[in-house]
């Protein structure tokens, strides 16, 4: 597929997106969180990809939120499906069979915050600048920030951040536990890439049950610890359990991976 606002590459069983819009900060619009989404759907189809990046171009922002050019008009009922549309996507990402690693340096504001929550994980540069600055529009976070942020760092942190529009530097959002790792701007790319490779030994069908039922934590409409139970249960039909328990049993490193 051709894409207009990202570039994606597979090297080395990772697919690596990247916000390519950097004389606009990486600002998010509607086509472009598509491609995003189009991307991981057509990650997780690619047998060869074992797992996903998403950064954004150039050294001064991951993304520093939406583009407000595109909505400042819209009605009630244009930004309820905006946000609708927006909440989709970050879904989409949050449920990724495989992981997303979000590797961020510089701005990571607003809609950008928003997309780096919906990943699995977190590797920040010392650059990085979370933020939630909405309130100063007038507006609340609009594709899920005002739960990730909750789920994250907490209640009492989450309120003053989304209402004060402070933004977080690295080291803070590193004790809030925001991110996975802090390293040096240069190192955030070597940094994720390793993370992920890491990853990657492990089996593929449990990552993803792990996955689903972390998420299953957070989900009103499911009960976590029954899609737990069930997970559990599917697990030893499968040829990574089989795998595991021989090498186990075996006292050799497992091969999960065909």
């Amino acid at each position: 597929m051709v894409y207009t606002h990202i570039l994606y590459d597979v090297s080395e069983h990772i697919a690596t997106i990247t916000i390519n819009r950097p004389d606009k900060l990486n600002a998010l619009n509607a086509g472009l969180l598509k491609e995003i989404q189009s991307a991981v759907t057509t990650g997780n189809m690619d047998d060869d990809v074992y797992g996903f990046i998403l950064t954004g171009s150039g050294d001064k922002a991951f993304a520093a939120g939406a583009d407000i050019a595109e909505f400042v008009n819209f009605n009630y009922e244009q930004a309820y499906d905006l946000s609708a549309d927006g909440h989709a996507v970050m879904n989409s990402l949050e449920n990724s069979a495989k992981p997303i690693v979000a590797a961020v340096k510089g701005f990571a504001l607003g809609g950008g915050c928003e997309l780096a929550m919906a990943c699995h994980f977190r590797i920040a540069g010392k650059s990085a600048r979370f933020g939630q600055p909405e309130i100063n529009l007038g507006l609340v976070p609009g594709y899920g920030g005002t739960q990730r942020l909750v789920q994250l760092i907490g209640r009492t942190k989450a309120l003053e951040l989304l209402c004060s529009a402070r933004m977080m530097g690295a080291d803070e959002a590193n004790d809030l536990g925001l991110i996975n790792q802090l390293v040096d701007d240069e190192e955030v790319i070597t940094a994720s890439r390793s993370f992920l490779s890491g990853l990657f030994s492990k089996s593929p069908q449990a990552m993803a049950g792990i996955i689903d039922s972390v998420n299953a934590c957070t989900d009103k409409h499911r009960d976590g610890f029954v899609t737990e139970i069930e997970t559990f249960g599917k697990c030893f039909g499968s040829d990574d359990f089989k795998e595991g328990t021989s090498a186990f049993l075996e006292k050799r490193k497992a091969q999960f991976r065909k």
